[in-house]
């Protein structure tokens, strides 16, 4: 459980990108958008609290963990973007410069600043300076070092098992249904075709 505070900010991070909706949300009355919840006003913490949070924050990393995940945002984005937008000549660089417009808004004191609250909520101050005693420990800095290697072995073993979880589900579907497979047979020589008339 010692590792949850490192694992609970990455997992917060990997929310980061909800915060680009290129549509934002209005508020009752039509008039200004509504506020993320991220960046409501924050209620009060006790001082001390607060300190011992941002000096936890400090033991895993929370700065550089929120760098690198603006630094992969881009990657991120663009095929939620590609798949949002309308196809046509214009869609790419309208993408390219909103990333590049988005990004340089991102502050990253400001996401772990965010996260602050959220600490406040789920752990009482006696387990933050349990915490941060044990993060000042070389296992705690080690874990602390890990969490990133391990979130993205995690991620990639994540990835393979839902492709091919994906990819039996649909055989015996398939298998199971002979006429949504001829279906679907009849509808990829249809793609194909109009394809090849397309770009003869």
């Amino acid at each position: 459980m010692k590792g949850f505070p490192v694992f609970a900010f990455v997992v917060f991070l990997s929310a980061a990108p909800a915060f680009a909706s290129p549509a934002p949300r209005q508020s009752s009355d039509g008039q200004a958008p509504v506020a993320s919840a991220a960046l409501a006003a924050p209620s009060k913490i006790d001082p001390g609290k607060e300190a011992d949070i941002r000096r936890l924050l400090e033991l895993i990393g929370a700065k550089g963990m929120a760098s690198q995940s603006v630094n992969s945002m881009s990657a991120t984005l663009r095929p939620l973007m590609i798949n949002s937008l309308p196809p046509g000549d214009y869609r790419g660089k309208l993408i390219d410069l909103w990333l590049a417009k988005f990004l340089t808004k991102l502050d990253v004191q400001q996401m772990v600043d965010a996260a602050i609250p959220l600490y406040d909520r789920y752990f009482t101050d006696d387990e933050i300076k349990g915490l941060i005693a044990f993060y000042q420990t070389a296992v705690g800095q080690k874990s602390v070092s890990m969490v990133p290697k391990i979130s993205a072995d995690m991620q990639s073993q994540g990835v393979k098992l839902g492709q091919d979880a994906g990819r039996q589900a649909m055989l015996e579907v398939l298998a199971e249904n002979p006429d949504l497979a001829k279906a679907l047979s009849a509808a990829r020589a249809q793609q194909s075709a109009a394809q090849v008339q397309a770009h003869p």
